[in-house]
């Protein structure tokens, strides 16, 4: 048996949403044939069930066939036997579909954004990402989930207009002629519907971008009194949304009123021509009950065939928003010159602003403006494309994964993900079991010893002790964790990983003086013999760095040590914040 869902989803058609649903149905073939299948079998066992008691009463009870009676009542008993089977594994087949269709979505979602990596906040917000993941991957999966029963109810409605047809093509010309109508004019309503929807959707997403937002500024928003102005945007945004799903409600209600309102009107006029028919002898009564269930099994049909479009119609929203993500390529090439652990040890250098970093030194770089630390940053781990160089070889031309092996960056928006503590910490290492399992760390060796010393270093020790769990504990994204304590937690992620070249941009910025200058003391000794570079205007930090920068207007002006750059006004302007004067 294969595995569910398999390792490689392989690569999507991604030229229309359309496109992608049809690759998804043939990347589940057998299931989705067989899901049909049994949806055929199921439905058409319903359908000949009115069938087989018109016979049992003309030629049981009408004619007082006592033998006949009971043959037709095991027919009956049969098709609700063949029924029940085949909808059960319809339904397992269905469901086959629905999660093997999500799963491999977001499988492709997943690979898909982790290929972008950084450049995915820059082309994409936030919102629109977390709608794809908790909203549209489900309605794929609907979608592909809803063929089944949508796929049996169309044959059977085949089906059973022709037996009408055969047995009275006054009735069955009704039916033919009613059911298309009524798709039709539900299919026109779907039309509307679906446009509806997809402004709906934009609007989720906007307003899940602005929560995001939010959420992540929460102290900040605080600190400046700024919580009034972004609640009445909000509010505003959310009453946009409100609009919109009144809409799609207003259309959805028309929807449902079609598919109960179109068909009982078809059953009514069935039944009363079968009921005149009968009065002129030209139909059985047994006919007439046939008909009649009939009438009703095609309005239900009618149900099932409309709600599969309506899941179908959701689902092309879905899938647009899924192929414009997964449609997304890198921006950067990866070059195939080989990066050797003596190529990674020459000198970084940004040829743009000046900037070097000799190989094995704690260098710090102050700029006078805060978004060139983070520019600087960009280029040196070639989140950009730039012409920097190491070893005297652009970057462009090594092969971009073993370039983010090699240099690490880590910046404001780096984050924690949900899971244990000790494995967000060090991914490769054994922390959360054994002597990680609880609040102290153990003594084994080895990586414990590695996340130890990046405790140390980073002052985190009572970060992890706190929990009750210690590096076993289970957090959520990191929401536990003061801004602070997330710096450390970051850093210490940062040491653990050990890089040639590990770029940090304010790692202290939220820690009081006291923690500050601990790691200030202790991080230039942990990452002896690898290159370092801080980019932060503290001066406890400038002060323990074995070389400093100074970058003003995205240039290299001043070098030296902190001490020594004291006297340069323009340092002293950039890192005590004093007011020059021309």
């Amino acid at each position: 048996m294969r595995p569910f869902p398999e390792p490689d989803p392989g690569e999507p058609a991604l030229g229309s949403p359309g496109r992608y649903l049809l690759w998804l149905a043939a990347a589940h073939r057998a299931s989705a044939v067989l899901a049909v299948g049994y949806g055929v079998l199921c439905t058409l066992a319903q359908a000949f069930v009115p069938a087989a008691i018109g016979r049992g009463i003309d030629r049981g009870l009408v004619a007082g066939d006592r033998g006949a009676l009971v043959a037709w009542c095991a027919v009956v008993l049969g098709l609700g036997v063949v029924q029940a089977v085949t909808g059960t594994l319809r339904d397992r087949c269905s469901v086959t579909n629905r999660f093997g269709a999500a799963y491999r979505t977001m499988q492709l979602v997943t690979r898909r954004t982790a290929q972008l990596g950084a450049e995915l906040p820059r082309r994409v917000s936030a919102g629109t990402v977390v709608s794809v993941g908790a909203t549209d991957i489900t309605r794929i999966g609907a979608a592909l989930e809803s063929t089944a029963r949508g796929g049996g109810a169309v044959v059977s409605v085949a089906v059973v207009a022709g037996v009408m047809l055969t047995v009275s093509w006054q009735l069955g010309l009704v039916a033919l002629v009613g059911v298309p109508l009524s798709a039709a004019a539900v299919a026109a309503l779907m039309r509307l519907l679906h446009a509806r929807q997809h402004e709906l959707r934009k609007e989720q997403g906007a307003l899940a971008d602005l929560a995001v937002d939010i959420v992540d500024g929460l102290r900040v928003l605080r600190g400046i009194g700024g919580e009034r102005v972004f609640a009445d945007r909000y509010r505003e945004r959310s009453q946009r949304v409100r609009h919109e799903g009144v809409r799609v409600a207003g259309v959805e209600s028309g929807v449902a009123a079609g598919r109960l309102l179109l068909p009982g009107l078809l059953v009514t006029v069935i039944v009363w021509l079968g009921a005149h028919f009968v009065g002129t002898g030209r139909m059985s009564p047994g006919a007439l009950v046939a008909f009649y269930g009939y009438a009703v099994f095609l309005a239900e049909q009618l149900r099932r065939a409309t709600s599969m479009v309506d899941q179908l119609t959701r689902a092309f929203v879905a899938a647009r928003m899924v192929t414009d993500l997964l449609a997304m390529e890198p921006g950067l090439a990866s070059g195939d010159r080989d990066l050797d652990a003596e190529a990674a040890r020459g000198p970084l250098r940004d040829p743009g602003s000046g900037l070097e970093i000799p190989p094995g030194r704690f260098v710090a770089v102050a700029c006078d403006r805060p978004d060139d630390m983070l520019l600087l940053a960009d280029r040196l781990g070639r989140y950009v494309d730039s012409p920097v160089t190491l070893g005297g070889t652009p970057l462009a031309e090594f092969p971009l994964a073993e370039v983010r092996r090699r240099i690490l960056v880590v910046d404001h928006d780096a984050r924690l993900f949900s899971g244990g503590l000790g494995s967000q910490l060090d991914p490769h290492g054994r922390a959360g079991e054994g002597a990680f399992g609880g609040a102290g760390l153990g003594a084994d060796g080895g990586a414990d010893d590695r996340l130890r010393r990046a405790l140390d270093t980073a002052s985190a020790h009572d970060v992890v002790e706190a929990l009750p769990e210690g590096l076993g504990q289970e957090i959520s994204g990191g929401r536990e964790f003061s801004g602070g304590q997330r710096q450390r937690l970051n850093l210490v992620r940062a040491l653990t990983a050990d890089p040639d070249t590990l770029v940090l941009v304010e790692p202290t910025g939220a820690l009081d003086a006291h923690t500050e200058a601990r790691i200030a003391e202790r991080l230039g000794a942990h990452r002896r013999g690898r290159s370092t570079v801080v980019f932060t205007t503290s001066p406890i930090l400038l002060d323990r760095a074995d070389h400093v920068v100074l970058v003003a207007e995205g240039t290299v002006v001043a070098e030296g040590r902190h001490g020594e750059l004291l006297t340069d006004a323009r340092y002293r302007a950039v890192v005590t914040r004093e007011v020059t004067t021309a």
